[in-house]
């Protein structure tokens, strides 16, 4: 029995040389595009990064990055407080369009895993500089994509002691 995505979804940080089809891509900002928003706003931009060059730029200002020498590529996630209905949402938006992403690599069997970059000033402006954003994109999360390296065993995250009823 395959386990759902969820459970069965685990940060990979190591990838095949294997590229990955652009119709694998597309589902991959489909299922981020289809994250629910406040005011069903969707207030976010992605940017997909596959030149080399610029996925090894990033390692320059983010210290968790050394996958990016080996993914097939990454989506970069980001915030567009402009389009918000109710402001401040935009991170709570992306965040779910984030999850979405990985949730639906585990589907495709890719890997995939979640660097943050906001609110950390050197990653934001890092990547403004070498993406072009617009001032009014913020760059809220990368994800690195590929084939999987490395097999994630599953593990039971479930913690009764962080559950509680009615009240605390």
């Amino acid at each position: 029995m395959r386990k759902d995505p969820i459970l069965k979804r685990r940060s990979v940080r190591r990838f095949t040389a294997q590229g990955v089809e652009e119709k694998d891509v597309r589902k991959l900002l489909e299922a981020g595009m289809s994250a629910p928003s406040a005011g069903n706003e969707r207030p976010w931009h992605f940017l997909v990064i596959r030149d080399r060059r610029t996925l090894e730029g990033i390692m320059e200002f983010h210290p968790y990055a050394k996958m990016l020498k080996e993914c097939a590529g990454a989506i970069l996630v980001c915030g567009d407080p402009s389009l918000e209905k109710y402001p401040g949402f935009w991170v709570q938006d992306c965040s779910a369009a984030t999850e979405n992403i990985l949730i639906m690599a585990v589907q495709l069997d890719l890997g995939a895993v979640w660097l943050g970059i906001y609110p950390i000033e050197e990653r934001v402006n890092g990547l403004r500089k070498l993406a072009c954003l617009p001032d009014n994109v913020v760059p809220f999360s990368l994800v690195p994509f590929g084939h999987p390296a490395e097999e994630r065993k599953l593990i039971d995250r479930y913690d009764e002691d962080r559950v509680h009823h009615e009240k605390w």
